[in-house]
């Protein structure tokens, strides 16, 4: 290529690498609409005890006010990062509900 033609695609190809990089900072709308506030179990601790299926769960997400569910079960590797919309419920080998707690 010529050196005038290098020229004039210098420009082209910055503005095409900045408009890249931009739109990786766009923010996207979330997929759930957040519940808003935070959190909450002190109301359920009579779900201790309860055998666990995908109805209970979603009827502990919805009564917690929480964003999302994780289940624990023993043994199970989790990350130790804090959110204050999740619903965390620890079951035991039986899939009986042992604890819950938000974070």
């Amino acid at each position: 290529m010529a050196k005038e033609q290098i020229m004039v695609l210098r420009p082209t190809l910055t503005g095409f690498l900045l408009l890249a990089a931009l739109a990786g900072c766009s923010s996207s709308p979330d997929s759930e609409q957040s519940r808003g506030g935070e959190c909450n179990v002190a109301h359920l601790q009579n779900m201790l005890g309860k055998q666990i299926d995908r109805k209970v769960v979603d009827e502990l997400q919805e009564d917690a006010n929480a964003d999302s569910v994780r289940v624990l079960a023993p043994g199970d590797i989790t990350t130790m990062d804090f959110n204050p919309q999740r619903l965390n419920i620890d079951i035991d080998d039986s899939e009986t509900i042992v604890r819950l707690s938000c974070g």
